[in-house]
């Protein structure tokens, strides 16, 4: 499907121009290998087991999520330190140092992915007038900005703790669309998460355009219908 580009399209950073989950895996198992010697008699796939478990149930919840986000280290110790307390280690000398060094191995793997930044260029070129708009901290959120050159390709960037509230509320999107001068139906969201990227700018009416990084396609149990699904920001352009 070919269609015109908008006057203004609102991006997501996080797992839309950088690839910033594809390196969890590997992360903490590195971190888990480095600190295990440590936490003897304990395996480190027994650690990462452990970390990995609680890390899914803290961040399965919409409050302890945006909470853990706008705090994320602090909020990898808390993780790290509890699951090993439910391994029975009482170690939380330990535990800040493993999520930390998870912390330093996991920024430094984020990185843009293929074709992204050029695609942002041609975007630009073209006319397209781009916004960004990420939740999270506003310290590491703009140091990825910064470490990218992002802030040139972009009228205006609202993070979450910056601006206050993020996706999905929608006084996040009516401000963009405020700024940038253009109605809804004028606009796209595009961007990874089906809540915040899709749902949340569908409802102020703006077409929301879901990547579906896996390709696994929209599960049919899915509330949040996307305006359009892509597999990367190069198939924006007609």
């Amino acid at each position: 499907m070919i269609l015109q580009l908008p006057s203004a399209i609102f991006l997501d950073m996080d797992d839309t121009i950088l690839n910033a989950t594809g390196s969890v895996d590997c992360c903490w198992r590195e971190a888990c290998e480095t600190y295990a010697p440590q936490l003897m008699p304990f395996t480190s796939d027994a650690l990462n087991a452990a970390i990995r478990a609680y890390s899914s149930w803290y961040w399965n919840d919409a409050d302890r999520h945006r909470r853990g986000r706008l705090q994320l280290e602090l909020a990898r110790r808390e993780i790290v330190e509890e699951a090993l307390r439910r391994l029975g280690i009482d170690r939380r000398d330990i535990a800040y140092q493993l999520a930390d060094r998870y912390s330093t191995l996991r920024e430094a793997a984020i990185e843009p992915f293929p074709g992204a930044i050029d695609t942002l260029h041609r975007l630009r070129d073209r006319g397209s007038r781009l916004a960004l708009l990420t939740n999270g901290n506003a310290i590491s959120q703009r140091r990825k900005i910064d470490k990218y050159g992002l802030s040139s390709f972009f009228e205006i960037i609202l993070i979450e703790e910056e601006f206050g509230v993020g996706k999905p509320d929608q006084r996040i999107y009516l401000h963009a669309l405020e700024q940038m001068k253009v109605g809804p139906d004028e606009a796209w969201m595009v961007g990874d998460n089906l809540e915040w990227d899709v749902a949340g700018a569908q409802q102020v009416g703006i077409t929301g355009i879901w990547i579906d990084l896996e390709g696994a396609g929209l599960l049919q149990s899915s509330i949040v219908k996307p305006d359009r699904i892509i597999r990367s920001l190069a198939e924006l352009m007609p």
